[in-house]
């Protein structure tokens, strides 16, 4: 072989060595997740924070998507254990765990964006949230809303006193106490068997979110919506990682993560439940679904069920050093800024 010919070769393998080194080098985020394969979560949320996280660090730092793990209230353990890296957690799977995370579960009846109050939400937290302590043993690198918690049946009504008695699904936290309110009998199932639930006659029906219609086939067994402008509740979520996996990371790739997670990382999150609740409407429109906006008076009682809930979190988080009226005055004030600000849509790169 000549010498030319040589010093090409060397080259090569020079470079393939190079390039192996650094694909070793390379650091993967592992992400554990509790959604089905389907859910908005896996095809909108981790593709583009993946994407997001590439490009920030030059694709020194990656993530990997890693489905079952472990149960929905298994995932903080999961993480603070190390045996994933990041994951995504419902406070309301961890009864008496989390009281500062109701804040933005209670009914406002005005309409606002899942978005946008994932948003707000995130700079509350930040600001009057964090120090209650809640989320010891992992970082908090985004909060999440869902969108407007609705009330499903299998017989339409049209008014909340024909709810008195009836069995519905309820996932904990603030709708719980909103269903002892309305003198409805709720029963813990999560979202996952409603169906079989609801099918079986276990249930009359549930309190979920719009997604629901198609996402867990509640149009199928449920179709009569009763609907309040922003929801009877919301849903309060929180995308979590292990403090140790920045070790594995140089401070500017720990900076850089940070620069798309956050508010960036919250609005997306928000985005995609806006996404889902979307397709869920349509789906159910498509397939028989009916909608029923509660009356004036209905909402009404509401409000008054809605403020003894308040009155009642704002004492309970005092132990927890929250100033919940200061907290839900910035939340509000929060939310009505995000409504000004741009999107994160276009940032998006899995629908």
């Amino acid at each position: 072989m000549n010498k030319p010919a040589r010093f090409i070769v060397g080259a090569i393998a020079a470079s393939s060595m190079a390039f192996s080194l650094s694909a070793l080098a390379q650091s993967t985020i592992t992400v554990s997740t509790w959604g089905g394969p389907n859910h908005g979560i896996n095809t909108i949320v981790w593709p583009t924070w993946k994407a997001w996280i590439e490009e920030a660090t030059d694709n020194r730092v990656t993530v990997e998507v890693v489905h079952d793990m472990g149960p929905p209230p298994a995932q903080m353990e999961i993480i603070a254990d190390g045996i994933a890296d990041a994951s995504w957690i419902f406070h309301a799977h961890m009864a008496g765990r989390f009281l500062a995370t109701q804040l933005p579960e209670f009914p406002t009846f005005e309409e606002f964006s899942s978005e946008d109050a994932s948003a707000a939400y995130w700079h509350t937290h930040q600001e009057y949230l964090q120090q209650a302590n809640e989320h010891r043993g992992v970082d908090v690198v985004a909060m999440g809303v869902h969108g407007p918690g609705q009330i499903f049946t299998r017989d339409q009504i049209s008014s909340i006193d024909e709810l008195a008695g009836k069995r519905l699904r309820v996932g904990g936290g603030v709708m719980s106490g909103l269903a002892e309110a309305m003198s409805v009998t709720g029963v813990a199932i999560p979202p996952t068997g409603t169906y079989e639930a609801a099918s079986q006659g276990v249930v009359d029906g549930a309190m979920l979110t719009l997604e629901s219609l198609r996402s867990f086939r509640v149009v199928e067994v449920a179709p009569h919506t009763l609907t309040v402008d922003g929801g009877f509740y919301r849903g309060s979520f929180a995308i979590v990682m292990n403090p140790m996996f920045w070790d594995q990371v140089s401070d500017e790739d720990r900076a850089a993560i940070e620069s798309v997670s956050g508010e960036r990382l919250s609005r997306l999150f928000g985005y995609m439940m806006d996404v889902s609740d979307q397709r869920g409407v349509e789906f159910g429109e498509e397939n028989g679904a009916t909608f029923t906006q509660a009356s004036e008076q209905d909402i009404e009682h509401l409000r008054d069920v809605s403020n003894n809930l308040l009155d009642a979190w704002s004492e309970s988080v005092k132990s927890r050093n929250v100033d919940a009226p200061a907290a839900l005055t910035f939340f509000r004030e929060q939310l009505a800024k995000a409504a000004a600000e741009e999107s994160i849509a276009n940032s998006v790169v899995s629908n």
